[in-house]
């Protein structure tokens, strides 16, 4: 069974730093694109920051460039998100997502969600 899951989030003060894992069990994900996605209250769910499959590319929404990191353990199966410089905007449920995509199908996963707090 495929199941991803998120660690790592919690409160914190304004312009402190936090490091998300989301370690994916159940095969192989080195050949997925993983993903950071967040949703605030009220808010629609947004792309934080993607992954290619072998860690050569990376894509991060505006807001967070210069301030977050993605990065891949593909030895571990695990994705991690080091958010330093925090503020109260990124407060939102943090979710790990693998997708891939192959002739005649797709696959897609979501974890559970962690929560990140940030105070001012």
């Amino acid at each position: 069974q495929v199941q991803l899951v998120e660690s790592g989030g919690g409160l914190v003060q304004a312009g402190a730093s936090l490091r998300l894992s989301c370690t994916a069990s159940g095969r192989s994900f080195s050949g997925d694109a993983m993903a950071w996605f967040r949703q605030a209250p009220g808010k629609e769910r947004e792309t934080v920051a993607t992954i290619s499959g072998n860690g050569e590319y990376t894509y991060y929404v505006n807001s967070v460039k210069g301030r977050f990191t993605i990065s891949r353990d593909n030895a571990k199966n695990t994705v991690y998100l080091q958010m330093n410089s925090l503020k109260p905007e990124d407060t939102a449920v943090y979710y790990c997502n693998a997708a891939r995509i192959w002739i005649g199908g797709r696959s897609n996963y979501w974890g559970r969600g962690t929560q990140v707090t940030v105070s001012s």
